[in-house]
């Protein structure tokens, strides 16, 4: 069955302002990704990781060039249709938490569900999910000032799966974990990837993530230096 592709990204260049002149991020990147992928992009600080992740998860907009998420053109989307798609179908993980202090872990992982049209039972039942995937059933009453930092993290993935997206983009998520539970959260979300299909992309510089990636897209000073799939 040929490959569904779900992130398309077409002669990408981003520049950012700096002094009396620009800085190139991104110049002229071609990437293609295609459903179920549990792919990465790696490379040195600075080389583009992270605003390449911020423009594919329509955070950010392109200088030149394209991104196509779900067959909608970057360059196309309003706000609003931007903010709609990433609603409906992106998830986020990222390094730091963000989890909102004065809740409970299920209240954190149900806010996505909020911006979207879903009984209070549809939604308790997706968290309760959500939370059985990462593991954490039995802290749903816990506030994160009473959580480790890698409960703390699979309550951001469970956040971030909670409305089944078909990506989820990852900027460096075990930045902040020792190494075993680094493991735990990167077994889980290969877990996800699996059962779920969901297409997973990283963001990172981290050995132990690269360990896990099925494909290696390799950054260098805003370019594409190596693109490689992993056979493991």
């Amino acid at each position: 069955m040929k490959n569904t592709e779900i992130i398309s990204v077409n002669s990408l260049t981003k520049r950012f302002p700096m002094g009396l002149g620009e800085f190139t991020a991104l110049n002229g990147i071609d990437l293609t990704i295609t459903k179920g992928e549990f792919s990465g992009v790696v490379g040195p600080s600075g080389s583009g990781k992270t605003t390449l992740l911020n423009i594919i998860g329509l955070l950010d907009n392109p200088t030149d060039g394209d991104a196509v998420i779900l067959g909608s053109s970057s360059r196309a989307l309003s706000v609003r249709e931007a903010a709609i798609l990433r609603r409906k179908h992106l998830g986020f993980i990222f390094q730091t938490y963000n989890l909102l202090p004065v809740y409970t872990v299920f209240e954190n992982a149900e806010f996505p569900l909020l911006l979207l049209k879903m009984t209070a039972g549809e939604r308790k039942r997706a968290v309760l999910d959500a939370l059985e995937w990462v593991g954490l059933s039995d802290k749903v009453g816990s506030k994160p000032a009473q959580l480790s930092g890698g409960e703390c993290q699979r309550v951001a993935i469970a956040r971030a799966m909670v409305k089944r997206p078909e990506i989820v983009l990852a900027d460096e998520p075990t930045a902040n974990l020792d190494a075993e539970n680094s493991h735990h959260i990167l077994r889980t979300m290969l877990k996800l990837n699996e059962d779920l299909k969901t297409t997973f992309l990283f963001a990172t510089h981290d050995d132990k993530v690269i360990s896990y990636l099925k494909r290696k897209i390799t950054l260098i000073d805003g370019k594409v230096s190596r693109d490689e799939t992993i056979i493991r």
